[in-house]
């Protein structure tokens, strides 16, 4: 007997290798099946091409001209569009328009940073009651949706019927602030009115997110003796912080383009209140299209940024990527491990 024919009867038959363990690393896709996907999605995309892709690029493309008049040879007064190149944007931090910019953009920053903040904290507190069993707590659920459900129109108009010289707002203070005029008290005006309407929208995505969390693990920390801070902090807001972080970042991006609150509440041309959005809409109204086309791309490159960096940094899973992968990773140890113990 030689030496091989021993090895061979040693290793035993040569195992077949297993198709489960391979499951994980091949698409799966039957013959046809990507044509027939980007077929499905191609209305979609042609629709996001004209809403967004479109007007992106025309905007940029605008951004980079600007309207001049001049003299022709013949001494006629000739209007057009001349190419102006970065100008526009150079034009962002210089001269009277570069202080319009810079106070727009520390007011967008302003409003973002303290609504959001406010909403999350009262978005959190009415998600807290909502989530608790009381009577009369189907009541509280409907008169929370109410600030959410009023259109911002109507709803600036409401708080500047609020807000008047003669006002509720001043009737209860015993004042007379003009909280539509210059100042900070403008600014807090805008923030109320904001807080207001928007914090249902945090309070009611929290309560989406509280709701999904088994009663057994609070009945467990109960038993251990984890009172309600120790529950919230340990239990509640773990749970529910991917639910507040994509939360949170709807919110910031909305209020990055606030427009119509101020707008309506306040009145343009407010350099207390004035945003971004309020900023190109004036420069557009004025025919400046050039200049209004480049506080646009700026407004939208900020608005990109602070998504990315709120994605990457806090990992808000937006588009549930991480539970999906996730999943698939358990699939694909379970497969493994069937396999093994089935040899």
């Amino acid at each position: 007997m030689t030496t091989a024919s021993i090895d061979r009867r040693r290793s035993g038959p040569p195992r077949t290798p297993d198709p489960g363990l391979n499951a994980g690393r091949t698409t799966g896709r039957a013959p046809g099946e990507g044509r027939m996907a980007a077929l499905l999605l191609s209305p979609t995309l042609l629709v996001l091409a004209l809403v967004i892709a479109y007007p992106l690029i025309s905007a940029i493309h605008q951004s980079l001209y600007r309207a001049e008049s001049g003299l022709d040879a013949d001494g006629f007064v000739t209007e057009g569009e001349a190419f102006v190149g970065l100008a526009n944007y150079l034009d962002l931090f210089a001269g009277e328009s570069g202080q319009r910019f810079l106070n727009a953009f520390g007011n967008t920053t302003f409003f973002t940073v303290t609504t959001v903040l406010l909403e999350t904290v009262l978005g959190l507190a009415l998600a807290l009651a909502m989530n608790r069993a009381f009577k009369g707590r189907s009541f509280l659920r409907a008169s929370i949706l109410v600030p959410w459900a009023v259109p911002t129109a109507v709803s600036g108009l409401l708080w500047r019927w609020i807000f008047q010289s003669d006002g509720i707002a001043n009737t209860l203070l015993g004042s007379e602030i003009l909280w539509t005029a210059e100042g900070t008290a403008s600014k807090l005006a805008v923030i109320i009115a904001e807080v207001w309407k928007t914090a249902p929208f945090i309070g009611l995505l929290v309560l989406a997110g509280m709701q999904i969390i088994p009663e057994e693990v609070y009945e467990a920390a109960k038993i251990d003796g984890a009172g309600w801070w120790r529950q919230l902090g340990s239990i509640t807001l773990p749970l529910v912080k991917p639910t507040l972080l994509v939360a949170v970042l709807f919110r910031m991006l909305d209020a990055l383009r606030m427009f119509d609150l101020p707008f309506v509440l306040i009145g343009p041309g407010k350099e207390s209140v004035e945003t971004l959005s309020m900023l190109a809409w004036d420069e557009s109204n004025q025919l400046r299209y050039g200049s209004a086309s480049a506080f646009a791309v700026v407004l939208f490159l900020y608005v990109a940024a602070v998504a990315i960096v709120f994605v990457k940094v806090l990992g808000a899973d937006v588009t549930g990527a991480r539970q999906l992968g996730a999943r698939r990773r358990e699939r694909k140890v379970h497969r493994i491990q069937k396999a093994e113990a089935t040899r």
